[in-house]
């Protein structure tokens, strides 16, 4: 791919190195979340001019490109999206229908391939889990056969964080709703859990969605339906079965096990799909080892690029120009590697740069990489992610997903102590975090992995900046150039985030789950 000209046209790199004020990064972001570049869409020309520029700066910083054209690892994608014009969603009760009002009381998720035609009886099933480990079922002693799962989402507050999270990943729970004869499912998300008001939801879901192109890749294929239900409307669904939605969030409040049960109703659905292809693209660059050894196995430090691109105007603007999700953590990656250019340190390992398409997609772009690496598979030892760190006050804490899983958390611990940063677990680990963002399409091949963010004690001013801006600005069009940003707070996640990449690569010993940990399952599989 020829980036020279697009290196001449740039104006960022003219910022001096990376500083306390945080300056460098910030001229990264402020280009890669520009209107111009529209949202970096997957497959968009915005996206492609996004990987463009990044492929520039990797050859500006003399990386040794790692794609295969050149710095480009090209990713192939089926589209689907949902013609509600098409498209119906009714409650049946006997001979009474209620046609539901789709965005409004229930949506139908595109990121199953729905069946055209579907209609099936209803049965509630908890959280819809079966987790073998605990011997916990919520299928058991129901009638699911041909039925359509409604489950709340979520997990039971005794079950470890690691199980719920991955329990809770759509590839393990179709395998569980397959397993107990399900054919659809209807999620309702608990009120004080969702990380994104459902009217954001409803006014964004006509994206398409996407699949890889490549064979094999469907985590839920067969799956004929999945619909996400409003929590304001949740006693509509439950009617004439004796309990209410206030009654499950009550249980659930108090770590009590919810009921299962039948639903006396039938939920039928008719839906139209557009189908497309696009093709969008990794970036992928090496900063060499230096031992003779060693420098044939590789450190990845992630980051996605992809966004939401262009949707419904608010207040006149359409752009989700994605600032913090996640051109902040593409910044970061950007940084760090122009930091490496200018003090060349001597690591015993390669480093592998990587910034992945299709995140928003279902973490796409990095499932692609780690079953389709452009190095050697085995030789992948680790991968640092960085995904929507959130600069949005002083760094004194940081939040660590995957902390006490890998010997990356005393290799994290080590470099925040000496920089004087307390460092702490997920918070909320009901969020999922840790399976939600590209470490986990490495952790799922075996291989070590974490993520970290700027943190919060519980009960300060910084959890409240915190959960506002995710109420307010996250996938939304206010996640742009012009809110609130920490620069020096972001400096400071740089230096710590080139630090521990610094320490990783450059150890005798490669990474290694803990013996405790629920991932190190999957080190024997790869």
């Amino acid at each position: 791919m020829k980036t020279r000209w697009l290196i001449a046209a740039l104006p960022f790199a003219l910022v001096a190195a990376s500083a306390p004020d945080g300056a460098r990064w910030w001229s990264y972001v402020e280009f890669l979340a520009s209107d111009k570049l529209e949202g970096r869409n997957t497959g968009s020309e915005g996206h492609r001019k996004a990987a463009e520029y990044v492929a520039a700066e990797f050859e500006r910083d003399g990386l040794k490109p790692a794609g295969v054209q050149g710095y480009i690892q090209p990713v192939q994608f089926k589209t689907l999206q949902l013609d509600e014009s098409g498209s119906s969603l009714t409650l049946i009760r006997g001979p009474k229908d209620q046609k539901l009002q789709l965005g409004e009381d229930a949506m139908i998720g595109a990121r199953v391939d729905p069946a055209p035609s579907v209609e099936a009886g209803l049965v509630f099933v908890g959280y819809g889990l079966r987790v073998p480990e605990t011997k916990y079922d919520d299928f058991a002693g129901l009638d699911t056969k041909g039925k359509i799962a409604v489950y709340l989402a979520g997990a039971p507050s005794n079950l470890s964080g690691a199980l719920a999270a991955h329990y809770q990943s759509a590839a393990e729970r179709w395998k569980t709703l397959k397993s107990a004869g399900i054919i659809g499912a209807v999620s309702i998300a608990n009120p004080k859990h969702m990380d994104i008001p459902w009217s954001r939801q409803a006014a964004n879901r006509g994206q398409a969605t996407m699949t890889l192109a490549a064979p094999g890749n469907n985590d839920t294929e067969g799956e004929q339906i999945t619909v996400t239900w409003n929590p304001a409307h949740a006693d509509e669904l439950l009617a004439g079965t004796g309990h209410t939605f206030e009654e499950m969030i009550s249980l659930i409040e108090a770590g009590k096990p919810l009921p299962h049960f039948a639903i006396p109703a039938t939920l039928k659905a008719k839906t139209k799909v557009i189908r497309g292809e696009v093709v969008s693209q990794n970036i992928a660059a090496i900063y060499p080892g230096s031992d003779p050894v060693l420098k044939n196995e590789y450190v990845v430090m992630s980051a996605h690029i992809d966004h939401l691109g262009i949707g419904k105007p608010v207040n006149g603007d359409a752009v989700f120009n994605g600032a913090m999700d996640n051109a902040a953590g593409v910044a970061t990656v950007l940084d760090t590697a122009a930091t490496l250019r200018e003090s060349k340190p001597r690591v015993s390992r390669s480093i592998l740069f990587l910034i992945v398409t299709g995140e928003e997609k279902g973490l796409l772009g990095s499932k692609y990489f780690a079953g389709n690496p452009t190095v050697a598979a085995d030789k992948i030892v680790a991968d640092i992610n960085t995904d929507m760190f959130l600069p949005l006050y002083p760094l004194k804490r940081l939040t660590v997903y995957g902390l006490d899983e890998s010997t990356l958390g005393d290799d994290v611990r080590a470099v925040a102590k000496e920089m004087g940063i307390e460092v702490q677990l997920d918070p909320e680990p009901a969020r999922n975090s840790f399976i939600r963002s590209d470490q986990y399409s490495f952790i799922l091949h075996g291989i070590p992995a974490l993520s970290m963010k700027d943190g919060y004690a519980k009960g300060t001013k910084e959890e409240t900046i915190f959960k506002t801006w995710l109420t307010e600005r996250y996938h939304a069009v206010s996640d742009d150039l012009n809110q609130p940003v920490d620069k020096t707070a972001a400096a400071t996640f740089d230096r710590l985030a080139a630090r521990l990449l610094e320490r990783v690569a450059d150890e005798r010993t490669k990474p290694a789950w803990k013996s405790d940990s629920f991932f190190r399952r999957y080190a024997s599989k790869s």
